[in-house]
């Protein structure tokens, strides 16, 4: 009876220690998000990059947007060598699971220079640690706004369309 007792109480101890000293994969998933996009802010490359995956891929707002990791810092390193990179801060960040608990995806609402943006992206628990693997930036439209969007952006992305449907006809 005293070694259950003796098992009960470590469990419990190790439970509440965990909670109580500890961060729960919400809230380190949550940490990492506010480091990264804080690192950005501070322009700090090491601690921006050392948050993402070596696999990593970034989607900007831009349709010709998609870097892997490497990419990415290639564009970004005279964007952080001025001193100031971007700034976001999240307004809102949803979170979410997968069953086995080693995959987190994530969307947030951005306060950022280009007004309220979304982020969405994809974190893995690897060797204990949470690692941004996938990013996408989207700036927001307003609903009410589209019809006034859609013919500033159309010519430029005319010719996107069009070259990517060239590349899948090629397929």
């Amino acid at each position: 009876m005293r070694k259950i007792n003796l098992l009960i109480l470590s469990f419990l101890f190790t439970l509440f220690a965990g909670v109580a000293f500890g961060q729960t994969d919400r809230e380190s998933v949550g940490t990492v998000m506010d480091k990264w996009h804080e690192a950005a802010g501070k322009a700090d490359f090491q601690a921006y990059f050392d948050l993402m995956d070596s696999t990593s891929v970034f989607i900007g707002t831009d349709a010709t947007e998609r870097w892997n990791k490497a990419e990415f810092m290639a564009y970004a390193k005279p964007h952080f060598d001025k001193g100031k990179a971007w700034n976001f801060t999240s307004l809102e960040r949803n979170i979410e699971f997968s069953a086995d608990g080693k995959t987190a995806w994530i969307d947030e609402l951005l306060n950022t220079q280009m007004k309220i943006c979304r982020g969405s992206g994809v974190l893995e628990k690897i060797n204990g640690r949470w690692l941004i693997k996938h990013y996408v930036l989207s700036m927001t439209v307003p609903n009410a706004l589209v019809d006034q969007v859609v013919p500033l952006k159309s010519a430029e992305e005319d010719s996107i369309i069009e070259k990517l449907n060239i590349n899948k006809n090629r397929r």
